[in-house]
């Protein structure tokens, strides 16, 4: 177990105990406050050696990749060169095809697209090859008509969005190269990646899994959408995201590996209004604009099923309201992903949280106390000592 800590008395540390006792495997978690951070404490083993992880551990993160993604894209609205109501084959004219000539950047952030699945003939190789996505992407039907049903993106829209991202960079980076360049380096995160170098695979944690369902997934009232939108053949699962290949591949909807005080620090941007350590990335205005709901919030999801329908608390901007254990309110700007690592800001109170590991669980799997009780409850702790100073 290690930790460096500032304001929590070594709560933060016993909450990460806690939550190995309560079945974590290795764990990190990160908090910022402003500009700083607050605490920090990790502990646990990264994989069946032993290796303990430190704050040098990086970890698949799922659907929080998202939030960087969604980022980047703001990034282009803000310069201009992305305008989120136009149709997407104004920058990408093969995606036009096949009745997806009226689809914009804007459905796609609201997950609002009509557009979830993943190409029939999807493996996990073929995931890892941009080119290949993109042509299939481009040959796509709608299976609903834009912006007329709820229909999360859960793995395509990486490339959706990092697709629009890469035909407006001036330069046509690759997406990775310009999430790093434009998005990571100028705020100083070293440690979100997509797509891991093979000098830092030795760092990652391996996941282990106790999701529930073929590939993880509950599939009792799936829609045909929802299953094309999550296919068995690159399951949002260990078997696949333990893949080296698919470490290192850029998969910006759901292949993000990172620390949490990468994290932490990515949704400190958010916290503080778009700024961090006086670089600028996103106007205050286009933060507080991800704070508005999307349109048709309260109508249930046709890809997020199992058992009953839902809907997340998801905003316009592609950032979620809520749904974590560490809360919601009209100033959250959050993602969760598969398995329970969280992003998380305030943006009212200026705070912001990361949580990696690499124990796949949900909470539909949760008896008894939860993991992470814990350490939400450390964290209230943490920022309500410091607001009290």
């Amino acid at each position: 177990m290690g930790h460096q800590s500032y304001d929590d008395d070594g709560m933060l540390d016993a909450a990460i105990a806690r939550s190995l006792e309560l079945g974590e495997r290795g764990i990190q978690v990160a908090v910022m406050v402003g500009n700083n951070l607050v605490a920090e404490a990790w502990g646990g083993v990264a994989d069946d050696t032993g290796r303990p992880v430190d704050e040098r551990t990086i970890f698949p993160v799922f659907s929080v990749t998202k939030a960087a993604t969604a980022l980047a894209a703001h990034v282009q609205i803000e310069r201009g060169l992305i305008d989120p109501d136009a149709p997407m084959a104004t920058y990408w004219p093969e995606f036009g095809r096949h009745g997806k000539d009226t689809i914009t950047l804007a459905h796609v952030l609201a997950h609002q697209s009509g557009i979830p699945q993943m190409p029939a003939n999807v493996t996990p190789e073929l995931m890892c090859d941009w080119d290949w996505m993109i042509r299939e992407i481009q040959e796509f039907k709608p299976y609903y008509p834009p912006g007329t049903a709820n229909t999360y993106q859960a793995i395509v829209f990486g490339w959706l969005v990092g697709e629009a991202v890469r035909r407006t960079d001036p330069q046509h980076r690759p997406f990775a190269d310009f999430v790093r360049e434009e998005v990571m380096e100028p705020v100083g995160i070293m440690d979100f990646w997509l797509g891991v170098r093979s000098e830092d695979l030795a760092r990652v944690g391996v996941l282990v899994s106790d999701l529930a369902g073929p590939g993880g997934v509950l599939i009792e009232g799936a829609t045909e959408a929802s299953l094309a939108a999550k296919p068995d053949a690159v399951a949002l699962d260990a078997p696949v995201h333990n893949r080296h290949d698919v470490w290192q591949a850029c998969l910006p909807g759901t292949g993000g590996i990172a620390s949490a005080r990468s994290v932490a620090r990515l949704f400190a941007v958010l916290a503080n209004d778009g700024e961090l350590d006086d670089h600028r990335l996103l106007s205050p205005e286009r933060v507080r604009a991800m704070l508005e709901p999307r349109a048709m919030s309260n109508i249930p999801d046709m890809v997020l099923v199992g058992g009953n329908r839902w809907s997340p608390p998801m905003g316009a901007g592609g950032l979620w309201h809520g749904g974590t254990l560490l809360g919601d309110g009209p100033g959250v700007l959050c993602h969760a992903g598969l398995g329970n690592s969280i992003g998380f800001a305030d943006v009212d109170k200026g705070y912001s949280v990361g949580i990696t590991h690499n124990r796949l669980f949900t909470d539909d799997t949760v008896t008894g106390e939860h993991p992470f009780a814990a350490i939400a409850e450390a964290v209230s702790e943490i920022l309500a000592r410091i607001q009290g100073r």
